[in-house]
């Protein structure tokens, strides 16, 4: 419901306003499970690969008339109650905190990004 139904809605409910914008960003949160799947991750998996191709349909109807664009990204490992709660045993401070990942979001939030649209992102990935 959360991964899929939440993301839909709320942007169908907030396009009219969006399309009123000359900047207007559209981000869904992914997860590398909604790429490539794994063992024990079934439906929250697939629920992430379902919002990653509504995410490619919502920017392939918005890119022609409108200034909407639509992205995702995968966190990756991030230092979060979630993260801890799936993986007990594992060194929380290996990971990232949230706020050291910011950067991508900022970036496809603001007009420096006005060309990608139906793309995925990993916010830890090296560039």
């Amino acid at each position: 419901q959360v991964n899929l139904n939440a993301p839909y809605l709320l942007t169908r409910a907030c396009l009219p306003l969006l399309k009123k914008s000359d900047d207007a960003s559209v981000l869904f949160t992914s997860s590398t499970v909604g790429h490539k799947g794994r063992a024990y991750w079934g439906a929250y998996g697939i629920s992430k690969a379902a919002a990653e191709n509504m995410m490619q349909i919502f920017a392939d109807e918005l890119e022609e008339n409108t200034p909407v664009r639509v992205n995702s990204i995968d966190p990756g490992a991030v230092r979060t109650r979630m993260r801890a709660r799936a993986y007990p045993g594992e060194d929380p401070n290996i990971n990232p905190t949230p706020e050291e990942i910011m950067n991508i979001y900022l970036y496809l939030m603001g007009a420096d990004s006005k060309e990608e649209t139906g793309k995925s992102f990993k916010a830890q990935e090296k560039n």
